[in-house]
């Protein structure tokens, strides 16, 4: 929870520290955007190649390296000096997340029964909306009463205390044989159905989130001081969102994620039809936040279902889908707003939710054939093919 928590932040400081960054490092706020796209743009180009080469790794190797990786790179981005430096910095960090997310869920979940790994996945998910709702402001905080390296440099130290903890603790062992590392129902039709819902979920939302500070000012007609509660309230209703989904998510997991990508659909619409109305738009804002954490929390717990084949790589497969529809609703969503103002984004970002909807909806279950003598085994003894 604690390596959820200081990925995540990493992920997302520089956007609480743009002009800080901006001014220190003598270049254009754009400029310093791109540390956050280029991040994301690298998790979601190597997450499924990284998976694959390091498949045969044990997982507590795995993950030792690649805290170890957080924290080199989180001093060298701390002591930057230039622009550039900075940058491949971040680029190494993106490349230990893109690792991170699809070792994780399977190592976690591993360690429980199957009928509660719901609930181990949405602990996660909640150390990773802690993030936003607390991370990325409180190194913002921080970064403005000191310098802009400090915050990075805490991310080091959170490293350091997750590294040391899984190295000691965490068992060794071949990732074949871990417990979690096939999907208990494998299922290549639901994977790949999950996957496309996941993509164009986040290709949605980011059409419009990306520019929800235009939206909620020159759209809602908010005061930039009332925007920056929302933001908070934003944030508050994802953890919200999280929390209830996670304890759930073992009895409904597949409602959770329609239910979640409906009422994502349901905020960003009605943001459209009626976002000029104050109340109206808190309202759809907080269905929006409530909907945006559990959309990738429950797409990650389906994978470790229904995947066709290892976990790992079907969770690097979701990670890098997820994050490459985060890039292009953000690219979209900014071919839009010229044209049709901020109200068209989320126009848009709500029609590609709906035809997610409609994607999960019109899949069918079925059961993907097992290869012969493959077979692993159940917490309670039993034993079953796998694929």
């Amino acid at each position: 929870m604690l390596a959820a928590f200081t990925f995540n932040t990493a992920e997302n400081l520089p956007v609480g520290l743009l002009e800080l960054l901006s001014k220190s490092l003598r270049v254009s706020v754009s400029a310093v955007g791109l540390l956050v796209t280029g991040y994301g743009l690298t998790v979601a180009v190597t997450s499924l190649p990284l998976a694959h080469v390091m498949r045969a790794v044990p997982r507590r190797h795995v993950l030792t390296g690649l805290l170890a990786a957080l924290v080199v790179s989180s001093l060298v981005a701390a002591l930057a000096t230039s622009y550039w430096l900075l940058l491949a910095a971040r680029l190494l960090t993106a490349l230990a997340q893109a690792l991170f997310w699809a070792v994780m869920g399977p190592v976690a979940v591993g360690l429980f029964a199957p009928e509660v790994r719901g609930r181990v996945v949405g602990a996660l998910s909640v150390a990773g909306s802690l993030a936003l709702v607390v991370g990325v402001p409180a190194g913002t905080w921080l970064g403005r009463r000191s310098d802009w390296a400090v915050p990075v440099a805490m991310l080091a130290a959170l490293g350091l205390v997750s590294l040391v903890t899984i190295a000691v603790l965490l068992p060794t062992s071949p990732p074949e044989e871990e417990q979690a590392a096939y999907g208990t129902s494998p299922d290549a039709r639901r994977f790949g159905t999950v996957l496309v819902a996941g993509t164009l979920s986040a290709t949605g939302a980011f059409a419009g989130y990306t520019y929800i500070e235009k939206f909620l000012g020159e759209v809602s007609g908010f005061s930039p001081s009332t925007v920056n509660v929302l933001f908070v309230a934003f944030g508050l209703a994802c953890l919200a969102g999280v929390s209830i989904t996670g304890a759930l998510l073992d009895h409904f997991p597949r409602a959770a994620l329609t239910t979640a990508i409906a009422t994502q659909a349901v905020g960003m619409l009605g943001l459209y039809v009626a976002g000029t109305d104050a109340v109206a738009a808190v309202v759809f804002l907080v269905l929006m936040g409530a909907a945006l954490g559990p959309v990738f929390m429950t797409t990650q717990n389906a994978m470790l279902h229904c995947a066709p084949g290892r976990t790992d790589i079907a969770l690097a497969a979701n990670s890098g889908a997820y994050n490459a529809g985060i890039a292009a609703g953000a690219a979209l969503g900014g071919l839009i707003l010229p044209l049709a103002d901020a109200r068209g984004t989320f126009l848009t970002g709500g029609l590609l939710t709906t035809c997610a909807c409609a994607v999960l909806l019109g899949g069918r279950p079925h059961r993907t054939p097992l290869a012969p003598g493959l077979r692993t085994t159940l917490s309670d003894g039993r034993s079953r093919d796998t694929a």
